[in-house]
């Protein structure tokens, strides 16, 4: 467990038998499919925002915790649905759902989570709430078309890019932290804050996700090195590669991603290199994470407000 995880180690250990106990299914595939991703790992970011933020703004109650749960569950139906779409078969060092289940059965399951979640919604029964993950849950479908749509077009620019990468991933940290800040009925420009501080860290996870991605170590990322080539995605190391290659290099980035060819992933890791593309992106992560870390400036000391702020710093020091 994570220095900043112990702060709230027995709100995490609460957490993990709401989702156990909320996983439950007459039918045993649905619990099998569900528990084997859910076990898989990860480091449960989105929950333990919302603990936190509920924490850091003075909360005393008990549906933080099912808040968390209901936020997991929201994540790993994304997981399901995004290894199908993307023909994934290793996740968190391990074979995804659909190679092991197959591809009906992960999706189907991924609806489940998605229904058992807004169940648990209704059990909380704050409209505020409700309202912030219906829209999150909305703009984070709409961010996986759009990505499906932008596939093997090499011509991505660095808006479009980030636009994306929001509503697919830093959009329910947003949401974690914001609802954390709702269920302890906060100012508003608390909440904002919070808000915007799970956003930028939210971005800063995805930015170092995609560096990682042509930088890190298959064993640590528990995922195949070049995965996103693969997938004709061009994320910011690619785009600015493109912006600031030669000629030559674009070429060879246009048919990579064209042809979602992982052969030629030695050629546009030299080039990604040569292009100063990964200190870019990289620079891009650390300057949310400072604003992510601005965010808490106003807020008063305590145990949880330096664990959000050691959370910034490991979104952008992780090697996994």
């Amino acid at each position: 467990m994570l220095p900043f995880h112990e702060v709230v180690k027995s709100e995490f250990e609460e957490v993990n038998g709401i989702i156990v106990n909320r996983l439950n299914s007459e039918v045993d595939l649905v619990e099998n499919i569900g528990q084997y991703i859910i076990d898989g790992g990860g480091k449960r970011m989105r929950p333990l925002l919302v603990i936190l933020s509920a924490k850091v703004s003075g909360y005393k109650g008990s549906d933080h915790l099912h808040l968390a749960a209901i936020i997991e569950f929201i994540h790993t139906a994304t997981l399901l649905h995004d290894d199908v779409v993307d023909t994934s078969d290793l996740r968190r060092g391990k074979a995804t759902a659909n190679t092991k289940f197959g591809n009906a059965p992960s999706v189907l399951v991924g609806d489940f989570l998605y229904s058992r979640a807004f169940q648990m919604l209704v059990g909380v029964g704050n409209l505020d709430v409700m309202q912030t993950i219906a829209d999150t849950t909305n703009a984070i479908s709409e961010g996986e078309v759009q990505q499906l749509a932008n596939a093997r077009n090499s011509n991505i620019s660095e808006d479009v890019y980030k636009k994306v990468i929001f509503k697919k991933t830093a959009i329910l940290f947003d949401t974690a932290a914001k609802i954390g800040a709702i269920i302890a009925e906060s100012q508003t420009g608390h909440i904002e804050s919070l808000s915007n501080y799970g956003r930028n860290i939210g971005m800063a996870f995805q930015l170092m996700d995609d560096v990682l991605d042509y930088n890190g170590d298959s064993e640590n990322l528990g995922k195949n090195i070049g995965d996103d080539l693969a997938e004709g995605k061009m994320t910011l190391p690619l785009i600015y590669a493109m912006k600031n290659g030669k000629n030559s290099q674009k070429i060879v980035i246009q048919e990579a991603i064209k042809n979602t060819n992982i052969c030629d992933l030695k050629n546009i890791l030299t080039i990604i290199r040569e292009t100063g593309a990964l200190e870019y992106s990289m620079s891009c992560a650390k300057k949310h994470a400072m604003d992510a870390k601005q965010c808490l400036v106003d807020l008063p000391k305590s145990i949880e407000k330096i664990a959000m702020l050691e959370l910034a710093e490991f979104s952008i020091d992780r090697k996994y």
